[in-house]
């Protein structure tokens, strides 16, 4: 009887008739998984999108058309790429220096032009950069901390079921049993919390930092191709 008593526990029962304290871990953790999976769902769908548009822009880029006439339209094609931010952001300060010379910028000016230009687009990159993380710190805070969080569900859970049994005349496995099982159910969802959270992090993390280099080696490109440019005295309309 004792053993079909003790095997009629489901993890619902145990989860039920937790303690306060673990029942608050227990839940902490839950929503802390729930955020995480929208964070990596989200991260999975945006860097997705970053990568076609940025594969699809630099086709264009290099494809030999019209520098100017891609500016024009990049930002509609591709409205949520940082690549092109990064474009816009450069090619724009550029566009300033010349229309305020009335032509290409004078010998004297193309010092301060590139230093500008530069400047620009390593302002949007970094802040390019800044939103492709958002979220990461929160899912490298759960893969950190959740297995300790579940843990100390799990500790106090198994103190509650050892301190019931202070007054007990006599003990047995089943009186302890149930108390352990549902203590052990944190440190489970610590895991659960914090293993998709941990994988996620690494993924992504490795990912922003191949953008971030992509996009930082299409700025030194770009101002390559200005400098040229620039030496030719040309326009690149």
């Amino acid at each position: 009887m004792d053993h079909q008593a003790l095997t009629s526990h489901s993890i619902w029962d145990l989860v039920v008739q937790a303690g306060p304290v673990v029942k608050l871990v227990m839940l902490a953790l839950l929503a802390a998984s729930i955020v995480s999976w929208a964070i990596i769902i989200d991260k999975w769908r945006r860097f997705r999108r970053v990568s076609k548009d940025a594969a699809e822009f630099e086709e264009r880029f290099w494809s030999g058309g019209s520098v100017a006439n891609l500016y024009k339209t990049a930002a509609q094609e591709w409205p949520e790429s940082p690549i092109v931010t990064v474009f816009v952001t450069g090619f724009k300060e550029w566009k300033r220096w010349e229309n305020n010379g009335n032509g290409t910028p004078r010998i004297s000016e193309v010092g301060d032009l590139f230093t500008n230009v530069r400047r620009a687009m390593t302002v949007a990159l970094n802040r390019e950069v800044d939103n492709l993380g958002r979220g990461l710190t929160f899912l490298a805070t759960v893969g950190s901390t959740s297995p300790f969080i579940g843990l100390f569900g799990t500790v106090w859970g198994i103190m509650n079921s050892f301190l019931g049994l202070a007054g007990a005349k006599s003990t047995t496995l089943t009186m302890v049993a149930p108390g352990i099982a549902e203590a052990l159910i944190a440190t489970a969802m610590g895991l659960v919390a914090a293993i998709p959270a941990v994988i996620a992090y690494n993924k992504y993390a490795a990912e922003l930092r191949r953008q971030h280099q992509k996009m930082d080696n299409f700025g030194s490109e770009f101002l390559n191709i200005l400098e040229r440019q620039s030496s030719r005295r040309g326009s690149l309309i």
